[in-house]
């Protein structure tokens, strides 16, 4: 049973998922927009809305907590000089996430999800 489970496990193991999150969440800061599928589109917002409410602060703990889980150094500088005091204001909802038609070879739902406009 999965009573209280939070995450999805996206089927791989948890070294590989969080690896996997951690990069989607890297190339979603660095381009803006990424498309993937529906699954690891909903994971993948839920670690970058936490990952943008950490930059907010700006502080140095907030950037060694933001260097866990962006692993690019331009991703990085653009986290804290450009997305970061974008959302200074907002209570969240940094992220959207449209959902796109399935995939062509098996039908897999697909979904894009972008840093959402001022």
């Amino acid at each position: 049973m999965r009573h209280r489970k939070a995450n999805k496990k996206l089927g791989r193991p948890t070294d590989q998922r969080i690896a996997l999150l951690k990069n989607q969440v890297t190339q979603l800061l660095l381009h803006g927009k990424i498309t993937t599928t529906e699954a690891k589109a909903r994971a993948t917002k839920r670690l970058a809305e936490k990952t943008i409410t950490i930059a907010r602060a700006g502080d140095l703990h907030a950037k060694r907590q933001a260097r866990e889980v962006v692993n690019n150094a331009d991703a990085f500088k653009k986290l804290f000089a450009e997305i970061a005091p974008r959302f200074k204001d907002r209570p969240g909802g940094y992220v959207r996430m449209v959902k796109l038609p399935p995939r062509r070879g098996d039908a897999t739902p697909m979904a894009m999800i972008m840093l959402a406009e001022d």
